[in-house]
């Protein structure tokens, strides 16, 4: 089912719980982990930078290029080096690469290759990335990678049950085939969640969900939860921590309303406390 997972990974905290949670997954389908770090390319064109040495009568900017490039290189050694030690001490052999470019598409374009991306919910740049609603890497890459990207929280938890959320759109068939295939191959229970107010909908829904998953071998059950706001009864759902991992289909509402009231797979990539699987 997935063979090779992509970590990006930039030392962070946050960085160090997803390579827990890839070594976790790695072992329970004995997938291949390729650790990635992306030497940001923007931190060596720095307009901002060169404005004040000139100001200041510092050297010029290229002068210190060389010695910032080298800096940076350095860490992504010594980042990568702690990936592999902590792959090895979970058990798992784990190759590594270092690519210079921008770190969302480098992550995009070296993802082809892989089956999964895993991401850490929040990065070393977090608090300064300062692009609006959807402007942190996690979400970029969801939107435009075309794999299975899984985004983790800050704390590691053992996973040993999951769910999905089910509503009968395309993205949510996708999410809960996914979902399927993950259950019979880790044999983590499932349960699907399907969130609605109208019973007729939900019993419509809970035999789709049924027909859809007839094909697998799998413990699952069929949750209707009550509520219209998607988001806050997914993330009240997790907090009960009733599972380890949700699974969900990505961005099922058009752009303009996403820019304007935000989105389910925004606020649920953002706040969750547990491991989010996206698919498209």
């Amino acid at each position: 089912m997935v063979k090779n997972i992509l970590v990006p990974t930039d030392g962070s905290n946050y960085g160090k719980t997803a390579i827990a949670y890839g070594i976790h997954i790695a072992l329970k389908l004995e997938a291949q982990l390729t650790g990635l770090h992306v030497v940001d390319v923007r931190l060596m064109q720095s307009p901002v930078f060169t404005d004040i040495s000139g100001a200041i009568g510092l050297p010029p900017y290229q002068e210190f290029l060389p010695v910032i490039e080298s800096g940076l290189n350095v860490k992504a050694e010594s980042i990568l080096k702690e990936f592999r030690e902590q792959c090895e001490a979970g058990g798992v052999h784990a190759e590594t690469k270092k690519v210079m470019g921008v770190i969302d598409e480098t992550i995009i374009e070296e993802g082809k290759v892989c089956d999964w991306i895993l991401l850490a919910q929040r990065g070393e740049h977090f608090h300064i990335g300062g692009r609006a609603i959807l402007g942190s890497t996690a979400q970029s890459v969801v939107r435009r990678s075309g794999k299975p990207v899984l985004v983790t929280p800050e704390h590691f938890r053992e996973i040993e049950s999951m769910a999905v959320a089910y509503d009968g759109s395309i993205p949510a068939h996708k999410a809960l085939k996914l979902a399927a295939e993950l259950s019979e191959a880790a044999a983590w229970p499932l349960s699907i969640i399907i969130i609605t107010d109208d019973q007729p909908l939900g019993a419509k829904l809970s035999e789709q969900a049924e027909a859809l998953l007839d094909p697998f071998k799998i413990d699952s059950a069929i949750l209707i939860l009550g509520g219209k706001n998607e988001d806050k009864v997914l993330l009240r759902f997790i907090r009960e921590g009733s599972v380890e991992l949700l699974v969900m289909g990505a961005y099922g509402h058009n752009r303009l309303r996403e820019l304007l009231v935000g989105s389910t797979t925004s606020t649920v990539i953002r706040k969750s406390t547990i491991p989010v699987l996206l698919t498209r």
